[in-house]
C-alpha cells in the first residue's frame, strides 16, 4: 500500500462526532466516564450546551448512520475547528439532502431538521452554532490531553514507520487492522469493502474513537481511516502540561524526543513528531535560540542534543 499518511493532530471535526457517540455508549469506561460525568453535570445546567448536545445526537446517533458532510476533508493549516465548521456550512445541497434523507431511513424516523436538508441558510448557522457550542463546552477543557494523546500516537508510529516502512507501521495497528498484502483487514462495524484505486490512505487518530477504526460511507470521497488513538503511548511525562504551555505541544515534543535519543538528525525528530522537515527545522531553531538544545552538522545531516539546561527543564536529571 502506497501513499499513506498520518494526521499530525487531532481533526476537531472529528473529535466532535466521536465524543457524540461515546455520550450515547458506555463503552470506554476507564477512558472516557471521568469526561461523561463533567459533560453531563454540565448538561443539567442546562442552556446553550445542552441544546447543542441535543441538536448534534440527533445528527449522530450511535451505531446508526453518520452523515459524511459532519467530517469534511482537512489537511495541512485547516485542521481548525473554524476551518472545518466553514466546510461544513459550505456543503453542497444535493449532499445534504442524499445523506440526510440516508439518517432518515437508517434511524427509521423524520429527520429532526428539515431546513437543513434543504440547504436552508439559517438551519445551516444554527448548526454551525452547535458545533461550536458543543466544542468549547465539552472539547475545549480537554484538548491539551486530546492534543497531547494524539500526538504521542502519531509519535510512535511516525518512528515505527520511519524505521521499518509501510509494513512496519501497519503491524502497529493489530488487532484491529491487520496487513495481508495488498488488502488491510479491518475490523469494521459491518462488511464492506474500500478500493483506494491508487488515492492512498490518510490515517486518522482520534481521542475518542473506541475499538474499531471507522470510514466515511461515500468511496467517491477521499479515503481516510480514523482510528483510536493509542492512550497507552505515554505523552511528555513530569510536567508535561505545564511544559507544553510553556513552550508549544510540538516543540514540547521535540526537545522530549530529541533527549530520549541522545542525539538526533532533523529528519528524525521531524518523522518522530509527524510534522514536515521545514516546520522541523523552524522550530529546532527556536529550541536551539533559548539554549534548550544544541546542532551541529555531520556530514550531510545536523545532529541535535539537548542541553543540560534542556534536560532539567524535561525532569531529566544529568549524570
Amino acid at each position: 500500500m502506497e501513499n499513506i499518511r498520518i494526521a499530525r493532530s487531532p481533526d476537531p471535526l472529528w473529535e466532535i462526532v466521536c465524543s457524540v457517540c461515546r455520550l450515547q455508549s458506555k463503552g470506554g469506561s476507564i477512558a472516557f466516564d471521568p469526561w461523561r460525568r463533567a459533560v453531563r453535570t454540565r448538561i443539567r445546567s442546562g442552556g446553550a450546551p445542552q441544546w447543542a448536545v441535543r441538536m448534534l445526537r440527533t445528527l449522530m446517533p450511535y451505531a446508526v448512520y453518520m452523515p459524511d458532510f459532519l467530517t469534511p476533508h482537512l489537511e495541512g493549516e485547516n485542521v481548525s475547528l473554524t476551518a472545518g465548521i466553514d466546510r461544513v456550512l459550505s456543503t453542497p445541497g444535493r449532499q445534504l439532502r442524499a445523506e440526510l434523507t440516508a439518517l432518515e431511513a437508517a434511524a427509521r424516523k423524520p429527520v429532526a431538521y428539515p431546513a437543513l436538508a434543504r440547504g436552508d441558510i439559517e438551519a445551516l448557522c444554527l448548526l454551525g452554532k452547535g458545533l461550536r457550542t458543543y466544542h468549547e463546552a465539552f472539547l475545549a477543557p480537554a484538548w491539551d490531553r486530546i492534543d497531547a494523546t494524539v500526538r504521542a500516537d502519531v509519535a510512535w508510529r511516525s518512528r515505527t514507520l520511519a524505521a521499518g516502512g509501510t509494513r512496519a507501521l501497519l503491524e502497529t495497528f493489530r488487532p484491529m487492522a491487520v496487513w495481508h498484502p495488498p488488502v488491510l483487514e479491518v475490523d469494521y462495524p459491518v462488511e464492506r469493502d474500500l478500493h483506494l484505486h491508487g488515492r492512498g490512505l490518510r490515517l486518522i487518530p482520534s481521542y475518542f474513537c473506541w475499538r474499531r477504526p471507522i470510514t466515511l460511507i461515500d468511496e467517491a470521497l477521499r479515503p481516510v481511516l480514523v482510528y483510536p488513538a493509542d492512550k497507552t503511548v505515554a505523552p511528555l511525562s513530569a510536567a508535561a502540561p505545564e511544559l507544553a504551555r510553556l513552550l508549544g505541544s510540538t516543540r514540547a515534543f521535540l526537545l522530549r524526543e530529541t533527549a530520549a535519543r541522545d542525539c538526533g538528525t532533523t529528519s528524525e525528530l521531524a518523522a518522530a513528531v509527524g510534522i514536515s522537515l521545514p516546520s522541523a527545522s523552524q522550530q529546532l531553531a527556536v529550541l536551539r535560540e533559548a539554549g534548550l538544545l544544541t546542532s551541529r552538522r555531520d556530514g550531510k545531516h545536523v545532529l541535535h542534543t539537548a542541553t543540560p539546561m534542556g534536560l532539567d527543564l524535561l525532569g531529566v536529571r544529568c549524570g
